[in-house]
């Protein structure tokens, strides 16, 4: 009896999963994922977007103790103010109305603009205004919101006001984009929130607030049709309504700045004749109390060096005592020879053996490099004040102390060690303390091959030694040196490193109050030293993590700083009760444990499962926090919870997925060759069937089993293999993990892969007959070289290989413009040697040698603007293998990058990829790209994808 309930159940689960579907290509577009998420300061009401991957997004705003939701179509960029009382978003237009207006091949003025909206969260009413480009409300004050219009020039002019949703224009631009420069400025509304009141200021062209929300600064630009128009620099103070115009007349004026009390502006500003190509920027300062803007900083200050001047291009911040002034100089750029007549003048790039930089990399960065500024100081409040010059051309990089209240910068230079990149990938540097009242600098550090950071209170200085594995502290105040580290038994580099290069740190997680201990990782557990050195160290997670194999990380919860606050500035009270994220290594699972800093005790675990948590975001004035978490079997949701004891769901993203044949991932493990213990992830289809073979799809790049939770949504992907589409319409799916031994990088591939598919092939629902592969890049790679080994593979599809290791070894990554002998020698590829140190490494490991041992149909997609891999290198394998008569075939994706960029490109390949793997894994009918091919005459007007009766 037990029997037959057994057999009908089976009956009665089977044909239910035989009513579903598999995926198809149609369901990419409308496929939901969570977007920016946060909380109210009070912590009443969450936000959160839920995106399509082509289509209309959701904003979302749900009252926490009511349980009602606004529902925000097409809602993007949200923020609260800070009285929990209001929230602002854009609103994009209907993305068939993007479609349309790129059809018609529509200039940027003519696009259909974003719109905004304003949340009353007491009233719950909203309210639009049309063609808004930007909105700001203040960090702290609130009552206010500012926002600014785009142009009306161009298009048919709508008057900002409340409407109905489908009478609003939209913006194809986000929230905040800048404008053009020089460009005449537009209306700048400063909304009363409570009274409902606005004030319209026109021409403006930057805008600010101070940090309380009591006085707003813009610029304004004039107008060359109304000669009446106001221009220069204005203070609104938003409680009294009145204005102060701070310089007047026209000017490029912008990089607004207030100090910590809001009783003080800084900005940066010139009034040039318009003609003039090179600007003269100076900084201007205000202090509330004083009527309009001196210029505290020009063209001849005392201490600005000889042909220097103030950079445009440059923020300036206070510090956070109001005391200091930074901001940006730099070399007075050349004008251009007006007389030089363009077509007579030779353009060359001259390359040579003693610059820096190689040419593709000072072209890639010319546009960055032009705007570089160093950086500066000034003391406001010096009777007799002065440029302090803290960096310059030999010492460009420095970064701000205690935010800014300290007495130096810590600043870094490679000056003179820039030429090893190209074969290292990276330099090493000095560091220098740069004394900010006279620019007098120190070295405390010299040739480090790591990096360095000083503590939030300006206290010490925190190094990383790659060299050594050694972290160290740099004592202002005594000016010693300690190694942290010393003695201990427990590595803080990475243990597992497989490149033949100096490992990384697990990094630094955090510091305690007034500098007096600094968190720092191991691989699984969090470690306290004292920088002092007078304490011995201690391992606050008590060994927990090694011990279960469990990798704790400390757990920043405060909400994403639109005001770019520095974070590193940021740290722990000494007895504080952190978050911990915790990933179980053996598992997979993930979860959160609590701590307190200050105690040697096992973390108390609060959540651990079998499903991928996104960081914790808290409520800044309460005990509550937002998150999603999703697997592979259940589509990522917005959670809150106060202790995770009790959660509330508050989405339910892709309902639809329960009408498609999903899938289960689980870990499966194996012995290699070399006795190697080895795992990765089996994907298998819902409707599995242990009693039938299967087809099964090799993917791999490196390692990809911590990935067990993640969700795969079915997506036309840049050129991975699109996972859940291909599970879900019947293959199972492998993706083994591999580690690399120097100088053999292709047998490492052939000894981790090749095992972990025997291993499966030793199971009766696995087709050992019909089994594909498919990398892209680094994976692209493997796929050529494992097809060289033997004929286990039925198909093998390579994105973006590298064919030949000889003729790589010294092109260009033209996306970075480095050269790519310092991945080869240091870095993935992981020869560790040079071409002719060692060419029988390279030859072993290129592919294109052993072509006339490979039987394996294979598809090899190249794109002529890859600005990683070389393109000719899928040239190499394509002409190679086709000289010897095997299947292969090459898509060149015109224009486009390594990675697929254009949404149309990442579906045509999903096609394609679907239809070759269809036929040699499942004897499906061929495509006629495969069969006949796609002739020159006949592209852009044929795809070939009808199936044929034919054989390719």
């Amino acid at each position: 009896m037990h029997k037959k309930l057994t057999l009908l159940l089976l009956v009665v689960v089977n044909f239910a999963y035989a009513q579903k579907k598999p995926l198809d290509h149609s369901v990419y577009d409308t496929w939901e994922s969570v977007g920016a998420k946060q909380l109210s300061n009070n912590g009443q009401w969450a936000m959160y977007s839920i995106l399509q991957q082509e289509g209309d997004a959701n904003l979302f705003i749900s009252n926490l103790k009511t349980n009602t939701k606004l529902t925000i179509p097409r809602g993007t960029n949200a923020d609260f103010s800070s009285d929990s009382k209001f929230a602002a978003f854009g609103i994009r237009a209907f993305n068939k109305d993007i479609r349309q207006a790129k059809i018609k091949k529509k200039k940027p003025d003519e696009m259909p603009k974003d719109s905004l909206g304003i949340a009353n969260l007491t009233t719950n009413t909203i309210t639009k205004v049309a063609r808004v480009k930007s909105f700001k409300f203040p960090e702290e004050g609130s009552g206010f919101l500012a926002y600014q219009l785009e142009k009306l020039d161009t298009a048919k002019k709508v008057t900002p006001a409340t409407k109905k949703d489908s009478d609003i224009d939209f913006a194809d631009d986000e929230p905040g984009a800048a404008g053009k420069k020089n460009e005449e400025g537009t209306d700048l509304i400063v909304k009363n929130l409570l009274t409902g009141v606005d004030k319209t200021y026109k021409f403006v062209t930057d805008y600010a607030f101070s940090k309380d929300g009591k006085q707003l600064i813009f610029a304004c630009s004039g107008s060359k049709k109304d000669k009446t128009a106001p221009q220069g620099v204005f203070l609104l103070s938003t409680e009294k309504g009145t204005l102060k115009t701070l310089v007047k007349g026209k000017g490029n004026f912008k990089n607004f700045a207030f100090d910590e009390e809001s009783e003080h502006v800084a900005f940066v500003g010139e009034q040039s004749p318009e003609k003039q190509e090179i600007k003269n920027f100076n900084v201007y300062y205000n202090s509330l109390t004083l009527d309009t803007a001196q210029t505290i900083v020009d063209y001849d200050m005392p201490g600005l060096p000889a042909k220097w001047s103030v950079s445009g291009d440059a923020n300036v911040k206070f510090s956070k005592d109001g005391k200091k002034l930074f901001f940006g100089i730099a070399p007075v750029k050349k004008a251009k020879d007006t007389t030089i007549v363009d077509f007579e003048v030779a353009k060359v790039d001259v390359w040579n053996y003693k610059d820096d930089y190689l040419q593709p990399m000072q072209l890639k960065n010319a546009d960055k490099e032009s705007k570089r500024s160093y950086l500066s100081v000034i003391d406001v409040y010096s009777s007799d004040p002065k440029v302090i010059a803290l960096t310059d051309l030999t010492l460009p990089e420095a970064t701000i102390v205690h935010d800014g209240n300290a007495d130096f910068v810590l600043a870094s230079t490679d000056f003179g060690r820039r030429i090893e990149t190209q074969w290292s990938g990276s330099t090493s540097k000095d560091y220098y303390l740069v004394d900010t009242k006279n620019g007098q600098r120190k070295k405390i550090i010299e040739n480090l091959n790591g990096y360095a950071t000083a503590s939030p209170g300006g206290n010490y200085i925190l190094s990383f030694d790659r060299k050594t594995g050694n972290w160290s502290s740099y004592s202002i105040a005594t000016g010693k040196s300690i190694v942290l580290n010393s003695g201990l038994n427990v590595k803080f580099v990475d243990e597992e490193n497989d490149v033949p290069d100096l490992p990384s740190a697990y990094g630094l997680a955090t510091w305690t109050e007034e500098d007096k201990a600094v968190l720092i990782n191991d691989r699984y557990d969090i470690w306290s030293f004292s920088p002092d050195g007078k304490s011995q160290p201690k391992n606050i997670t008590n060994g927990f993590g090694r011990d279960n194999k469990i990798t704790f990380r400390y757990e920043k919860t405060e909400q994403p700083n639109r005001f770019e606050r520095n974070s590193a500035d940021k740290f722990v009270k000494a007895n504080e009760l952190i978050w911990l994220n915790g990933f179980n290594n053996v598992t997979k699972e993930n979860g959160f444990y609590r701590k307190n800093v200050g105690t040697i005790k096992n973390p108390d675990l609060v959540i651990m499962s079998k499903a991928k948590y996104s960081n914790l975001v808290k409520a800044k004035d309460a005990d509550l926090y937002i998150y999603d978490k999703g697997s592979y079997v259940e589509s990522p949701n917005v959670y809150v919870t106060s202790d995770f004891k009790t959660e509330s769901k508050l989405t339910n993203t892709n309902p639809q997925q329960q009408n498609y044949n999903w899938g289960t991932a689980e870990l499966v493990k194996w012995t290699t060759p070399k006795g190697h213990q080895a795992e990765g992830i089996l994907y298998k289809p819902e409707n599995f069937d242990p009693n039938k073979k299967h087809p099964m799809i090799a993917y791999f790049y490196e390692k990809l089993s911590d990935g067990l939770y993640g969700y795969q949504a079915p997506a036309p992907t840049p050129s991975r293999l699109n996972i859940s589409f291909f599970v879900s319409n019947g293959y199972l799916v492998f993706a083994p993990d591999i580690s690399y031994e120097t100088g053999h990088p292709g047998q490492s591939a052939v000894e981790y892969i090749n095992s972990g598919v025997e291993s499966l092939k030793k199971n009766s629902w696995v087709d050992g007959s019909k089994i594909g592969i498919q990398g892209q890049s680094w994976g692209g790679y493997q796929v050529a070289y494992l097809i060289t080994q033997n004929n286990m593979y039925a198909a093998a599809w390579a994105g973006a290989p590298v064919a030949n290791m000889t003729s790589a070894y010294g092109g260009i990554r033209w996306e970075s413009g480095m050269n790519r002998q310092f991945q080869y020698e240091k870095t993935q590829s992981r020869i560790g040697a040079t071409l002719w140190e060692k060419p029988e490494l390279y030859i072993e490991n290129s592919p294109l040698f052993m072509f006339p041992k490979v039987n394996t149909p294979v598809v090899v997609m190249a794109n002529d603007a890859d600005g990683a891999v070389p393109w000719y290198q899928g040239i190499e394998m394509f002409t190679g293998l086709r000289r010897l008569g095997k299947p292969v075939w090459m898509l060149n994706y015109n224009g486009e990058a390594h990675n697929l960029v254009q949404r149309q490109n990442r579906k045509d390949i999903q096609i394609r990829e679907q239809q070759f793997f269809d036929y040699y894994l499942k004897g499906a009918k061929a495509p006629a790209w495969m069969t006949s091919g796609i002739p020159a005459t006949e592209k852009g007007k044929t795809w070939g994808f009808e199936l044929t009766d034919n054989k390719p």
